[in-house]
């Protein structure tokens, strides 16, 4: 006979790994846990814990706040839903002493305000825990901890299923500029030692999420021994903190600038690499993403490949049309993609940015720009772009690995 297990018991918490879900076709029922380490409502004061779901339960969404229900008696808390299977994204848990900690009114509709949302998010945050019964938890990038949850039909992420395999280290030195007056650090990481000046260069933004919170270290090291990437060198370039990225990234000529004269030579001395522009990447995400496009579509020569994740192509003005002041200018044939090589990247999930996606998508199409689009059942969410990167660069740099072959 089986062995009845009561709920909420040491027992039947030994057996839980994270969320659960059961597979119905295309979708599945997902259930998320938390043990209240109080107890029961008896002996705990914990009144809401809300589950913050990127893509789902966020502000982006206009959705109404959810929070976990108690099993009557028990520490056990839980939550339902339903997903597509091939849904990826973060979430993290807030328990709280409070009932009150949304306005009354943003309960009251089926699509509520997002300014008392956005509101209430952000003064709850900053209490966020990860799940603690799962394993895959990492800071994000709002800076508090989140958990990963990917579903059975979710796309694959190259090279992130092997998270020990063995790498040299990078290099982390600093660069100070003096065209733009700050000082930030950059991490050298270079795979292969075979004729070095003919190795490809990738420039990553936000690399301090690169280095630290999600290191992408073990994924290119072990796509490099697979053969699907070639011996590269990659630059992973600090944004310092939120006002310098936020002015630098949203196209900035002067940060690209002093990053070719200050920056590219600097590390040239350290780690030869190619000065061929169609042997260039440049990655980023949401500002990032747009910074990347701006580099390639103003120094192509220097920049060929174009590796853009839901990027903020909606800047300088958010919400008034799909596409922004790039976009604008690309229609108004002031820019030309040229020929580069372009991997854009949006989240079905994160409504506005995929809405400016696909109207620079539109641009590049109409100026016969060949680009690899590929849309994400997910949101704003490093746990969909770490894949898309990987993706992203062997895609763009598929015919070298061809030549090598």
């Amino acid at each position: 006979m089986a062995e009845t297990v009561t709920t909420g018991s040491n027992a039947w918490w030994a057996r839980k790994r994270g969320p659960e879900w059961r597979q119905e076709g295309e979708s599945c029922h997902v259930t998320f846990w938390w043990r209240d380490p109080a107890g029961s409502e008896l002996t705990s004061p914990v009144q809401r814990v809300w589950i913050y779901i990127t893509g789902v339960t966020d502000h982006h969404q206009h959705a109404v706040p959810q929070s976990l229900e108690r099993l009557a008696g028990t520490d056990v808390w839980r939550w339902q839903t339903t997903l597509p299977a091939s849904w990826r994204g973060s979430y993290c848990l807030i328990p709280s002493l409070r009932t009150d900690d949304f306005p009354a009114d943003v309960f009251r509709s089926a699509r509520p305000d997002s300014a008392g949302l956005r509101e209430g998010w952000r003064a709850l945050l900053p209490q966020a825990i990860a799940d603690p019964l799962n394993p895959h938890s990492w800071r994000g990038g709002r800076g508090h901890p989140v958990s990963a949850l990917s579903l059975p039909l979710s796309p694959p992420q190259p090279g992130w299923q092997t998270p020990d395999a063995l790498y040299l280290p990078p290099l982390c030195i600093d660069w100070r500029s003096r065209h733009l007056g700050n000082t930030r650090r950059v991490w050298i990481f270079t795979t292969g030692s075979d004729m070095p000046a003919e190795r490809p260069l990738a420039v990553l933004l936000d690399g301090q999420f690169w280095a630290e919170s999600m290191p992408v270290w073990p994924a290119l090291a072990s796509l490099t021994r697979e053969g699907q990437l070639p011996p590269a060198v990659y630059l992973l370039i600090d944004a310092i903190d939120t006002p310098h990225r936020s002015a630098e990234l949203p196209c900035n000529a002067d940060f690209w600038l002093a990053l070719q004269q200050e920056l590219l030579p600097q590390v040239q001395s350290l780690a030869p690499f190619s000065d061929r522009g169609e042997h260039t990447v440049v990655a980023g995400q949401s500002f990032g993403g747009l910074a990347a496009m701006f580099a390639g579509l103003h120094w192509p020569q220097r920049f060929g490949c174009v590796l853009s994740q839901s990027g903020s192509f909606w800047w300088p003005t958010r919400g008034a049309q799909p596409g922004g002041a790039l976009v604008d200018r690309l229609a108004r044939r002031e820019l030309s993609p040229g020929n580069l090589r372009i991997w854009l990247e949006a989240g079905v999930r994160e409504p506005m940015i995929f809405q400016a996606n696909q109207a620079l998508l539109q641009q590049l199409q109409q100026a016969q720009q060949p680009v690899f689009w590929r849309q994400v059942d997910g949101g704003h969410d490093a746990l969909c772009w770490r894949g898309g990167l990987t993706a992203g660069l062997i895609q763009l740099w598929l015919p070298l690995c061809e030549s090598r072959a």
